[in-house]
């Protein structure tokens, strides 16, 4: 989930390329939240800043799905800008948005 259609579109070919089934996109947290409940994704790629939700609330919304997806942050942020939300969000990680690579979201991952 990401407000910018550049940044969704360049995550997409990276993922797809390294072998990851992306199964939709959302340009903000209420849609984020619909297409998870519907496509039941088990991992969600969120950006902290969005439109209408940030994305702390939304991981909260989704952690609470009956299979909840492995949510990783993402934000052109540093993890210093965002302070101790970090630390109690429902997420496996977080990523800034230059660090996000195939290989960076399985080493936080981890194996499934």
């Amino acid at each position: 989930m990401d407000d910018h259609t550049g940044f969704r579109r360049m995550a997409r070919r990276l993922l797809v390329a390294a072998g990851f089934d992306v199964v939709g996109e959302a340009a903000d947290g209420a849609e984020g939240i619909r297409r998870a409940e519907a496509l039941h994704p088990s991992i969600v790629v969120l950006d902290v800043l969005l439109p209408d939700l940030d994305g702390f609330a939304v991981a909260a919304r989704l952690a609470g799905l009956p299979d909840p997806p492995a949510v990783v942050l993402i934000s052109a942020r540093s993890r210093a800008d965002l302070g101790d939300r970090l630390d109690t969000a429902p997420v496996r990680g977080f990523l800034p948005k230059d660090r996000l690579t195939a290989r960076t979201l399985a080493e936080l991952l981890g194996p499934p």
